[in-house]
Formats: C-alpha cells, structure tokens, sequence
C-alpha cells in the first residue's frame, strides 16, 4: 500500500479548496463528453477517501491495475491545468509566462508583429516586476524573430536588443552566483549549524569571500540586493555574529517597505525575511523592537490585499507562531503561552503536507521549553521525545544535541533519577558522535553525573559551581550557542534564589527595556 504522504497526487487532491474542487468540477465538465470520464470518477474517489489504498481503487471498478498509473498521471496534469486557469494563481510571473507561450504561437503560425507586439509588452512587464530571467527569455525570442525576418519595426532594432540582452545576462548571472552563495551557506546552517571552533569560523569566512562576486551596490536591482543580503545574513548566522544578522535582515525587510509593490509580488521573501529579522532580534534579546516587529508582520498578511494561498498560509502559521512561542521567552511569560500549544499542535496536522520535519521539530522544542518554563517537566520531556526518538531527522544536528541535554535537566527536575543514568550515558555517546560536545555541555554533564554522590546540603554550592563556570562562556564566540537552546544561565540562577525561572528571566526582560 502506497503511504498517502508518498502518492503525490493523493495529496494535490487533498490539498485542494472547496472552490478549487467545484472549479475543476466546471473545467472538466466544459466538454459534455467528460462527464463520465474515468479521471473525474477517479477524481471524486480520492476526494472521498481519507487515506491512500489502491486496493479500495482497484475495487472500485473505475480502472484497471494496469492503466491506473496512466490514469493518475492524467488527471495529476488536469488538476494543474484548472489549478493554472484559477484567478488566486494567476501571479505576474504565471502571467508572464502565458504571454511568452502566446507570442510562440503567434511566431510559430508566421504572425510575426503580433508576437513581437506581445513581447514588447510583456518585456516592459517582466522588467518592471523584477522578473529579469523571463524578461531574458523574451529579448532571446524577440532576436530571433529579428534576425529571421525583417520586420524593419523599430531602426537600430538589433543594437537595442544587444544591448538588452547583455544587460539582463549580466544581471541574471550576478543573481545566480549570490543566490547560488546564499543557499550553500543555508545548507550549512541547517547540516550544522553555528561555527564551532576557529578553524570551523576560517573555513566559512574563506567559503564566503571566494564565492561573494564584486559587485557596487548601486549597481544592484531588486533582486539582487535581496539575495546579496541573503547572503551576508546566513554568513552573520553562521558565524554567530548576530548584531551583523540583524543589520542585514533589516535590509532585507526594509528593501520590501521601500518597494512596497515587491511585498504583493514576492510575499514568501517578505515573509521569511521578516522571520530572520525577528530571530536576530531574539537572539540579540531586543525585546520591544521584537514585538513592534512581529505586530508590523501579523498586520500585513492580514491585510485584504496580502495574498492568500496554500503555501504562503502554511508559512504564516509557522513562522508568527513561533515567534510568538520566542516572545514569551524572552518576556518570561511561560504560562501565558500555553495557549499557542493547541494552535500549533493543530496547524502541524493541518500543514503537515507543506511543512517539513525540521521545522516540525523546532515547534515541538519550543513546547518543551515552555513547559520546562513553568516546571512541568513531564510534558517538557514528552516533547522532547518526539525529537530525540525521531530517527529521519537527517538536518539541524544542533538541535538535536540541545533536545538531549534539556532532556536531561528536565529528567533531573522531575526527580526521575531512574532514568538519568542511562540518559547521561545516551546523551554522552550521542554528542561525541557529533562531534558537538562542547565546554558548556561538558559542565552539565560532570554536573549531573556527579549529583548522585552529593548530600542535600551540598547542592546549592555544587549550583554556585557550576554557575561561575557557566558564566565564563556566556559570550564566548562559540560556547555562547549553547545559550540560545536553553537559558541555563537563567536555570541555575531559579535554584540559587529558590525562585520559578520564569520569574528570573521576567525580571531581566524588564531590566533590559530600562
């Protein structure tokens, strides 16, 4: 049985709205004779089952085994056509794209200055919108109608689409090579995350400026500078240097304020950039620009004209939920955000086909941190779990290494000293195959393991201990990662007052807007 997250078009089929469904319904039925087609019935089963089974339809006598692959990809190409024809996803670029095919079947039928009239428009469009390699395409079609008829339309026609097209060939290169930067620096971050040592920090400095093209910033459009400051961002994060992730975040952000029809046009890169702006705010610990920020994005994609499909609605859910899971841990305000645990258990089920198991899994560690917030370790811990037992987690090794060792302290907290040992024994073995056992997790691991032989007298000075020790790598360049996971500063300061941690990082939110 095929698994329903695997058959594609199982989940297209799912995926689709009430009016995208009854608009397929009128695309189909536009021709009499597709009433009774075997894809519509098709169509209608998949809409009705909840769970993928080829046996149920096989059974159902619409096809046989040996055309349902046929029948499958048939109607997986219907369902886009209607999709395509549907007004919500007729985006510039779509738009654009229909133009170009227009002017190809004009040129193809010999209609030549009805196609190089679309194009023109079209060029102007595409332009205009930042659309640079579609308007690449168009100059390329344009010269080869030029130099294979003479339509005399414009004098010195041939120098003017020269010139164009090295133009937007030299623009279009610049884009490839720092978007092309900016996604191996991503995928650096998500395998592992922050630079580790001296020698981790060299190699991506080198990486980044043997790969970083010259450029002057004058010189640079739209899109350009958005992925130049992609680029500069991931490198800020992979450096730990946040002040500077800050910086170009913001440029990112303001680059969509100052052209504010880019915002409607590009709404994912909006999006993202604000979510990137807002976790270097949270790491910086600038909490009211952090709020004014995040206020300033839940406006705008709930504004009328801010475009409302699918995938931008997943990305809405994930990145203002657990921004809003980061403001309460940055305003202490643990219990005040249980709230946002039934509202984002629902929304993983409801996006689960257009959200992946790492970002999945970094809701699931915020959870946990709430409830270790308030003290209930138990449920910290059940969360927890659902990262450390989750064996396909291939990104974020990071985030893997900071789930076990707050698994750990919530275990102690809990009084389960039962479990602590083989925990200890776990968690050690797993971060030395990592290779991310740093000076932090060492202390705590020293620490816990030691807490069996120490009297109940001794703790709190054991806690003074480890406390000092901890406060020498509060901003080491490297150590101070392992703060950003989980505030055992904070932690170790709760058991010294014989205060609720909440309360200890409440008082420093309020000493910091001072």
């Amino acid at each position: 049985m095929t698994n329903a997250h695997r058959d594609a078009l199982f989940v297209l089929v799912k995926s689709l709205s009430k009016s995208e469904k009854r608009q397929f319904k009128l695309y189909v039925g536009r021709l009499g004779v597709n009433t009774d087609a075997k894809f519509l019935a098709l169509f209608n089963l998949m809409d009705k089952i909840k769970k993928y089974n080829e046996k149920t339809i096989l059974g159902s006598g619409i096809v046989k085994k040996a055309q349902l692959s046929n029948l499958k990809a048939h109607l997986y190409k219907q369902i886009l056509i209607s999709l395509r024809l549907n007004p919500v996803n007729q985006t510039p670029r779509v738009q654009l794209r229909e133009q170009l095919d227009f002017a190809t079947i004009l040129y193809q039928k010999g209609l030549y200055k009805q196609s190089l009239k679309i194009l023109d428009k079209a060029k102007s469009t595409a332009i205009e919108n930042e659309e640079k390699n579609i308007a690449y395409e168009i100059v390329e079609l344009e010269k080869i109608i030029e130099t294979q008829y003479i339509t005399r339309s414009i004098p010195d026609r041939a120098d003017e689409l020269a010139v164009q097209a090295k133009e937007l060939s030299a623009q279009n290169v610049m884009t490839s090579k720092l978007s092309n930067l900016s996604l191996q620096l991503y995928g650096l971050m998500l395998k592992v995350g922050y630079v580790r040592s001296d020698e981790d920090y060299l190699q991506v400095k080198e990486y980044f400026e043997s790969h970083l093209p010259k450029y002057r910033i004058e010189d640079l459009g739209f899109r350009e500078k958005l992925w130049l400051y992609k680029s500069y961002l991931w490198y800020s994060f992979l450096t730990q240097d946040f002040l500077s992730t800050y910086k170009y975040a913001s440029k990112w952000v303001d680059l969509f304020y100052e052209q504010k029809e880019q915002i409607y046009l590009n709404p994912v890169f909006f999006i993202k950039g604000n979510n990137y702006l807002l976790e270097s705010l949270f790491y910086v610990k600038y909490a009211s620009q952090f709020k004014q920020t995040l206020e300033r994005l839940e406006e705008m994609v709930a504004s009328k004209n801010f475009p409302k499909t699918d995938n931008i609605s997943s990305l809405v859910f994930l990145y203002v939920n657990a921004n809003k899971l980061n403001l309460h841990f940055l305003e202490g305000t643990f219990k005040k955000g249980l709230y946002l645990v039934k509202i984002v258990e629902y929304g993983i089920k409801k996006h689960k086909d257009r959200i992946d198991a790492h970002h999945v899994m970094v809701l699931y560690y915020k959870i946990a941190c709430l409830y270790f917030g308030i003290g209930d370790n138990k449920t910290s811990i059940k969360y927890l779990k659902k990262i450390i037992n989750n064996k396909n987690l291939k990104m974020r090794e990071d985030l893997m290494c900071f789930a076990r060792v707050l698994s750990l302290v919530a275990h102690y907290e809990a009084g389960m000293d039962y479990h602590l040992e083989v925990q200890l024994k776990s968690t050690y073995k797993f971060l030395l195959k990592m290779n991310d056992l740093h000076a932090v997790q060492k202390e705590m691991i020293k620490f816990l393991r030691n807490l069996g032989g120490i009297y109940p007298h001794e703790l709190k000075n054991e806690f003074q201990k480890l406390y000092a020790e901890l406060k020498k790598y509060e901003d080491h360049p490297y150590e101070k990662r392992s703060f950003l996971y989980l505030d055992i500063i904070s932690w170790l300061e709760s058991h010294l007052q014989n205060r609720p941690v909440a309360d200890i990082i409440r008082e420093k939110a309020l000493a910091a807007r001072r």
